[in-house]
């Protein structure tokens, strides 16, 4: 298979690979846009399907000419754009020149496993994508078993939440569903639940996240639903000591994370002692 080149932002797959950057036209044509060698390389190894990759690498980069030539090789379609054509597609300033066009991966509640020590996060109604990648960042980061957006106010894929996330959105086991259903979910797995509320009385240190655990995330401008309240669920807080009333969603994530990370590698000889 052999690379082709396109001078021309008329042509009409570069024309319908633009309008992935619109999430209508992400759900219409059920794919998505990555744009990074970094992050498309990490979506190969979680085994996402590529359509076909757009690149614009200059004549003397020899490793993006033999990366080229791996996924042509790979029966995938590769295009080499024009400077002007590629900046019809690109967004913001890329280092590297290269964007693909990719099946989104689909996941359910019920793929993502709840056995053994599975820790997991719960967004529900986080609005921002770059938030969104974020929390997903962190989680790979500290070995959580699954992100859940709930209720999303955006597609999971969007371009600005795979950048965010660096690409870990293929790695870390996500999933889209209602609240209603996560909560349900969680129920019927025995995994037990925090609730980050910025009222809770419950510091987040105080309370153990060892075992089946999943902490749930408002948005900054909502917080959490009355979904996540009942006898199960426990509220937690983060101390603030200033003007703001709240962290950003993603720093709150990080918190938590670490926190519940701290916990099940602590031991007794640990300089800091488990929460009680």
């Amino acid at each position: 298979m052999t690379i082709s080149l396109i001078t021309s932002v008329h042509n009409p797959r570069v024309k319908a690979a633009v309008k992935l950057r619109s999430g209508r036209d992400r759900a219409r044509q059920e794919q998505i846009l990555i744009d990074g060698i970094r992050e498309i390389q990490r979506a190969q190894i979680a085994g996402v399907r590529l359509h076909e990759v757009f690149a614009c690498f200059s004549d003397d980069d020899a490793a993006g000419a033999s990366w080229l030539d791996s996924l042509t090789a790979a029966g995938i379609d590769v295009c080499r754009l024009s400077p002007s054509v590629f900046a019809r597609l690109a967004y913001g300033q890329r280092e590297q020149g290269v964007v693909a066009v990719a099946e989104p991966p689909r996941r359910t509640l019920d793929e993502l496993g709840s056995a053994g020590d599975a820790l997991m996060i719960v967004l529900e109604r986080v609005e921002k994508p770059g938030n969104v990648g974020a929390v997903v960042r962190t989680a790979d980061a500290t070995g959580a078993s699954a992100v859940i957006v709930a209720d999303g106010a955006t597609d999971l894929y969007n371009p600005n939440a795979i950048r965010a996330s660096l690409g870990t959105i293929f790695a870390v086991p996500v999933c889209a569903a209602g609240s209603r259903e996560t909560l349900a979910w969680l129920r019927q797995h025995r995994v037990r639940i925090f609730a980050a509320r910025v009222e809770a009385a419950q510091l987040y240190t105080r309370v153990s996240y060892r075992g089946p655990a999943a902490i749930v995330l408002g948005s900054e401008s909502e917080g959490l639903s009355d979904v996540w309240q009942g006898p199960d669920i426990t509220p937690v807080s983060l101390p603030m000591h200033g003007m703001a009333d709240s962290l950003n969603v993603s720093t709150t994530a990080a918190v938590l994370l670490y926190e519940a990370l701290r916990q099940r590698h602590a031991t007794e000889d640990d300089t800091f002692p488990l929460a009680g």
